[in-house]
């Protein structure tokens, strides 16, 4: 039984809960898998559920001594265009988080940091993945070599707050991108 972090009741969750009573691969891919579940709720409806399950992925908000964050460009297929974003990558089977994030901060833009810490790990997409998010924060950056998987391509630009706040307002980055600079305490203020 969980503990409810709100209420301190490990049984206040109860009546939401959803119990796999089975699962079919629809597809097995490099990264992804995808399943059908069928499940029981809490008052005995049946009902399916699909599933992506991914092994999780971090985004690090990495930022120099000017008070500029680090984004990478590349394109993004499944919204047929270029984006702005966090550096990141999906984490290996055996891999720490931490291990994850200074490795795909030198991958993406060549930098190394003196200080990686965490700064929240989170479900990205509930509703349909398992995929988990590690927020890291980088500083005391220093330039290196990247050393970028065969298919990646990608820009590196450094940005100042009123650079992120255009792109935020521009919508030219994505979800993790808002989410990690706003845990890193780089809070974009765009008129809707």
């Amino acid at each position: 039984m969980i503990t409810d972090p709100v209420s301190g009741d490990p049984g206040a969750t109860e009546h939401l809960r959803e119990t796999q009573t089975s699962r079919r691969i629809i597809y097995r891919g490099r990264l992804l898998t995808f399943y059908e579940d069928d499940v029981s709720l809490a008052d005995g409806t049946r009902a399916q559920r699909e599933v992506v399950a991914h092994p999780g992925a971090v985004a690090i908000v990495a930022i120099d001594d000017k008070d500029r964050v680090v984004l990478v460009r590349q394109w993004r297929h499944a919204v047929g265009r270029a984006l702005w974003e966090l550096p990141a990558g999906t984490r290996a089977s055996d891999e720490a988080a931490a291990r994850t994030a200074e490795r795909e901060l030198a991958e993406e833009t060549g930098l190394r940091a003196t200080d990686i810490s965490p700064l929240a790990t989170a479900p990205l997409t509930p509703g349909y993945s398992t995929e988990v998010m590690h927020f890291f924060l980088a500083t005391g950056l220093t330039e290196g070599p990247t050393d970028r998987d065969a298919d990646e391509r990608m820009d590196v630009e450094r940005f100042d707050r009123d650079g992120i706040t255009g792109l935020v307002r521009d919508g030219e980055v994505d979800v993790k991108t808002i989410a990690g600079l706003g845990l890193a305490g780089w809070r974009t203020a765009v008129d809707g």
